[in-house]
């Protein structure tokens, strides 16, 4: 059971322990994630969907909601929408529909959001997180974003509506959540399947993804109470660092430090660590719903539903596990090369065209992506990089033939990365093809072996690990090229020593 300290209160496992009262409380967590989806262009119109542009530069008459304007459903966003459902084994309806969500804000133009109230597009499916918790969910449904408010203008506010009108989907979760951690790996979950799937970029610093925390507290074996949204979490830190605060702050405030939390939204302040109120929460009978009279309702069919099934990818859960049982990586090394689909794309050719998956994985996790993070490359993604699977295929089997010793192979590897030449060109462009003449490598041996009376005894001995005290002035001598195994085999010879 985990122990942990904040402010007056300890926590034990799921438990927090009012130190002043001896109160057991539990909190209570869903999450509402938003997740733009990667199409071309918004939900209802032809603009394009791209982030970093000019401030209202990808706007026209229906996403800036002029009078008689009428909106037209982007098919591709339903495939999307459809696929994120299956992957996480949800049922998609045959009968959705569009309604309307009223409510006034400067960044929504028409004054209402077109979403889906009643009939959602699809409904349950679940997410198993690395603790070993379920967390369920109730729905997703889809809806256009809304533009972007900028406060930092001084006393004034301006909107950018290259956002509204983009399309969303809004994943709603159980409240089968109580702790930031297992939050935290929800959220990884949900956008690594995001991403896998080609639904959505989820980059939550362009908020691409965003998260709604909503939590409550109560004693244990007392009824649930009042429950509070903080609103627009745009990272997986800021998600974790506002439950943190906010579950010892609900439990103060119902022990009499201060006001009973009241059903509101709270912002996050990232810089100071807390939550602070926005605005009372609204209740569905605030936003006065009703169909959205302009869209005809959704179907789908289940030949439509077949054919988004079929284009899933192998998610990363089924191939970490493959990697495993298949392959014989570590969990570790499978974790790190599913963290994204290129780099396990990358992984699963280069392991076929080698036939040694562990050397492929050995190169990818502790060359390649730490390069990556190098500024002398211009790639940042491994498929951006001019080297291919075919290229670290045959780099493996320099090695694996002892033409290449691993310090060398490092050097090829390097080049590669920048150049995209073959590995055989550079071997000979670089001078770091391995001597295996034994006439020159004997030399070598012999000359290592002058003055080292005192290694020679202890291999004789039977410390045959000795020998690599040896090993490294035949390395010296031959500027690297000697190859490691012969050199040890020659060197055990001369000694009188045979393993």
């Amino acid at each position: 059971m985990s122990v942990s300290q904040v402010a007056g209160f300890r926590r034990e496992g799921t438990e927090w322990i009012s130190e002043s009262s001896g109160t057991r409380w539990i909190p209570v967590i869903g999450l509402e994630v938003h997740a733009q989806l990667r199409t071309m262009t918004k939900l209802f119109c032809g603009c394009a969907n791209r982030f970093g542009a000019s401030p209202n530069s990808l706007t026209c008459s229906v996403c800036t909601g002029q009078p008689g304007t009428l909106p037209v459903l982007n098919c591709d966003a339903l495939e999307l929408a459809v696929r994120a459902a299956l992957a996480i084994g949800a049922e998609v309806a045959p009968t959705s529909k569009f309604d309307r969500k009223n409510y006034f804000y400067c960044d929504v133009p028409k004054n209402y959001q077109i979403t889906q109230y009643d009939m959602p597009y699809c409904s349950g499916g679940s997410i198993t997180v690395p603790s070993g918790r379920t967390v369920r969910l109730n729905r997703i449904h889809m809806e256009e974003d809304a533009g972007k408010s900028v406060h930092d203008q001084g006393d004034s506010t301006l909107v950018d509506l290259n956002r509204a009108g983009v399309p969303l989907i809004e994943s709603v979760t159980e409240a089968d959540l109580d702790n930031a951690e297992d939050a935290a790996a929800y959220l990884s979950a949900l956008r690594e399947i995001l991403i896998y799937t080609g639904v959505s970029n989820a980059d939550m610093e362009k908020g691409e993804m965003r998260c709604d925390v909503n939590i409550s507290v109560h004693p244990v074996g007392a009824p649930w109470r009042t429950k509070v949204e903080i609103k627009n979490l745009n990272s997986i830190s800021n998600v974790v660092a506002s439950i943190e605060h906010e579950i010892p702050r609900q439990i103060a405030a119902w022990e009499g430090v201060g006001p009973d939390p009241v059903q509101e939204t709270r912002l996050f302040d990232a810089e100071k660590g807390t939550t602070r109120t926005m605005r009372s929460k609204e209740g569905e009978a605030d936003y006065r719903y009703f169909p959205d009279p302009d869209l005809p309702p959704l179907t789908a069919s289940p030949a439509f539903i077949e054919e988004q099934r079929a284009a899933l990818p192998e998610l990363p859960g089924a191939r970490r596990a493959r990697y495993q049982a298949e392959m014989g990586l570590s969990a570790y090394d499978a974790g790190v090369l599913t963290a994204a689909r290129d780099v396990a794309d990358f992984f699963e050719a280069a392991a076929r065209l080698s036939g040694r998956p562990k050397e492929a994985a050995n190169w990818i996790s502790n060359e390649i992506l730490r390069a990556l993070s190098d500024d002398e490359y211009e790639a940042q993604l491994i498929d951006e990089l001019p080297l291919k699977p075919f290229d670290l295929a045959d780099l493996i089997g320099l090695v694996d033939k002892g033409t290449l010793h691993m310090s060398g192979a490092r050097q090829v590897l390097r080049q590669m990365m920048k150049s995209g030449k073959a590995a055989g060109e550079l071997v000979i462009e670089l001078g770091l093809e391995q001597v295996q003449d034994d006439e020159q490598l004997e030399a070598w041996c012999a000359e290592a072996l002058v003055g080292r009376e005192a290694v020679i005894e202890q291999v004789r001995g039977g410390k045959t690990k000795a020998v690599g005290s040896l090993m490294g002035a035949v390395m010296q001598a031959s500027a690297g090229k000697a190859n490691p195994q012969k050199v040890r085999e020659i060197l055990l010879r001369l000694i009188g020593t045979a393993e």
